[in-house]
């Protein structure tokens, strides 16, 4: 049996039983034989039922964001903001699809010549916890609308979310078998890799699930897409609007309690202004409201589990015995964990080194433009990086010597259907969202033709 365990009052809230590989491989079996159908329905007819899943979500959106809150306790308020954002990706790939596949012409000495994209079949989704709902729907929004069919692989401690999921693709009409939910455990990954009638597979997840996933579909010569983790940093330099900045880097570490892998976890402050900034943003960290995740006021719940807060509070302790110094918090019980906030940290610490996935910032100071690019550009991790200046020739001009996915000025780090998001080293590659996210698994066709 599977469980999900509320992490604030530690009840079980939902069991399933795990698939036998027999009901796997015929699950994957179904979806295969709905492909050879679904692929030949139009982009008007795909359309219709993605805008009806948008519906389903936001009629239903209570329902849906309570189960996520029980489930790994993000605050209700945000969790009803994940499914929002949901039926947001589901409308715009039903606007934009068509437009984004659309055949490319191009001029040749050929009578006519032109790049088709076309779907490749079943594509596996392996996706996290943090964002039960908003991982797998901006997979499965351009996947179906580009003629694919999905089968998802979703974390233990999230399934009845999982099945919910399934849940708004039948409501909304699809055709069975055109989004499946494959209750399994970890270990049976890499046989649905395998399967040869599984096509390319996606992975939201941490460094080490990357690596498995992306080297079985690597053995398997099949195409993959990896989101890995991250260690953003919010760099604030001196002619910032201090109260906007601390108002947007606030969001960006304490929403969904730290738990993101775009969550701004490095707080690069410049030298002149370190003291008054470091004041000011303590004020409004204190104010967050901590609390029960069914409430409406609680901004800070409890993490997901009670030993991803003991992973958090060694990288914590480690830190503090390094120089580090605690300005705010730094307790635990059970799975809460207390608005963090750390001084005099240093590139050698762990809070700067590390993925730190909780309530947890430090705060490393720098001089120069210089500095500032090194300081972020040291991190293994490369997916977004947030710049804070009223000096917008300098945001231009930096933007080109920072290594990750994405550069936001005077903004925190974000996913937008209108906009590719990935990252670079080991946060992963590959492209999510926008063009470039549908057309991740599509077969780039080469089409000519010439007349004697």
């Amino acid at each position: 049996m599977i469980k999900s365990v509320n992490p604030y009052n530690q009840k079980v809230e939902f069991e399933t039983q795990e698939l036998t590989i027999e009901e796997t491989i015929s699950a994957i079996d179904q979806a295969h034989n709905r492909f050879l159908s679904w692929r030949t329905t139009s982009f008007a007819e795909r359309s219709k039922l993605m805008k009806a899943a948008g519906e389903e979500l936001r009629k239903n959106k209570e329902e849906y964001a309570r189960t996520i809150t029980l489930e790994m306790g993000k605050p209700i308020s945000q969790a009803i903001a994940e499914i929002e954002k949901c039926a947001w990706v589901c409308d715009y790939y039903a606007d934009q699809a068509a437009h984004h596949l659309a055949p490319k012409m191009i001029e040749t000495d050929a009578e006519e010549s032109y790049v088709s994209y076309e779907p490749i079949g079943v594509v596996l989704a392996v996706m996290p916890w943090n964002y039960p709902f908003w991982q797998v729907f901006r997979f499965a929004a351009p996947a179906l609308m580009a003629g694919n069919v999905g089968i998802l692989k979703h974390a233990s401690n999230v399934m009845r979310s999982a099945d919910n999921i399934q849940k708004v693709f039948e409501r909304a009409g699809f055709p069975e078998y055109c989004f499946t939910h494959l209750p399994l455990s970890s270990s049976k990954i890499e046989d649905v890799i395998k399967n040869p009638k599984v096509k390319a597979v996606t992975l939201t997840g941490s460094t080490p699930a990357g690596k498995a996933v992306a080297a079985t579909a690597g053995s398997e010569i099949k195409k993959s897409v990896l989101e890995l983790g991250g260690s953003n940093a919010l760099v604030v330099f001196e002619d910032c609007n201090v109260e906007k900045t601390i108002e947007k880097a606030v969001t960006a570490r304490y929403q969904n309690t730290g738990q993101s892998c775009i969550a701004g976890k490095r707080l690069l402050v410049h030298k002149n202004i370190v003291d008054s900034f470091t004041s000011k943003f303590l004020e409004a960290v204190k104010k967050l409201e901590s609390g029960d995740p069914l409430q409406e006021d609680t901004y800070i719940g409890v993490m997901a589990r009670e030993d991803l807060a003991e992973e958090l509070e060694e990288q914590l302790n480690k830190t503090i015995d390094a120089g580090g110094k605690i300005l705010l918090g730094g307790n635990r019980n059970k799975a809460y964990f207390e608005p963090t906030v750390v001084g005099n940290v240093t590139s050698e610490m762990p809070l700067f080194k590390e993925e730190t996935f909780g309530p947890v910032i430090g705060i490393t100071t720098f001089e120069t433009e210089d500095e500032a690019v090194d300081l972020v550009n040291q991190s293994i991790f490369g997916l977004g990086v947030s710049l804070f200046t009223e000096d917008y020739d300098r945001a231009k001009r930096l933007v080109p010597r920072f290594d990750d996915g994405a550069v936001f000025v005077n903004d925190l780090v974000k996913s937008d259907p209108r906009l590719p998001f990935g990252g670079t080293k080991i946060s992963g590659y590959g492209r999510e969202l926008s063009a470039d996210g549908i057309q991740e698994f599509v077969n780039k066709k080469t089409v000519y033709f010439n007349k004697f």
